[in-house]
């Protein structure tokens, strides 16, 4: 899976998050692994024009999606061959605005960004809340994805601590040879 990001809002942004929860919605939607997605970040201003030019509204906002028409179901010949990795498209996110709509919610920036995240993810995939039914189908799966990230990144952060307790133990014991473990 290819993630390219590019951070054109002059905000930090936790770019590490937001690569893992991102391949992991993906993979958790079993998307084909040599899939490629975008993810930029953008100002307020750029935001504000996208939202315009895009959808008619005026002002910024949090996130956008901008699937590939590749992937619309039935744009492609009857006769061919499943169809294997594929651009999903774009994600743009603007942090600014994401960082307002985390502290008016009273949570963190990070997992803001986590949300708009799998949130874009499930829109490059057809999913849209546009209608109450569809709205509780995409919240409901994008609550899910994110619960099962955050139990996942607690896996491995656990994990990890025991493999650096054992490789700690090992090494003051004598079983390490200390030359593995030197910068």
């Amino acid at each position: 899976m290819s993630i390219e990001l590019a951070n054109e809002s002059g905000v930090e942004v936790p770019t590490d998050l937001v690569l893992d929860v991102a391949k992991f919605a993906i993979a958790r939607m079993d998307v084909h692994p040599g899939a490629e997605l975008s993810v930029i970040f953008v100002d307020l201003d750029t935001m504000a024009d996208l939202h315009m030019k895009w959808m008619d509204l005026p002002g910024p906002t949090d996130v956008m999606s901008f699937p590939m028409d590749e992937l619309t179901p039935g744009a492609g010949r009857p006769d061919a061959d499943e169809p294997g990795p594929a651009t999903l498209g774009d994600i743009v996110l603007c942090p600014e605005f994401a960082d307002t709509q985390a502290k008016e919610a009273g949570h963190p920036f990070e997992h803001e960004l986590a949300v708009l995240t799998v949130h874009g993810v499930l829109h490059l995939l057809g999913y849209d809340h546009a209608e109450p039914e569809e709205e509780r189908e995409m919240f409901g799966l994008q609550g899910a994805i994110l619960d099962e990230w955050y139990a996942d990144r607690r896996d491995r952060r656990h994990s990890a601590q025991l493999s650096q307790r054992d490789e700690d133990l090992l090494r003051k014991t004598g079983f390490a040879d200390p030359a593995e473990h030197e910068g």
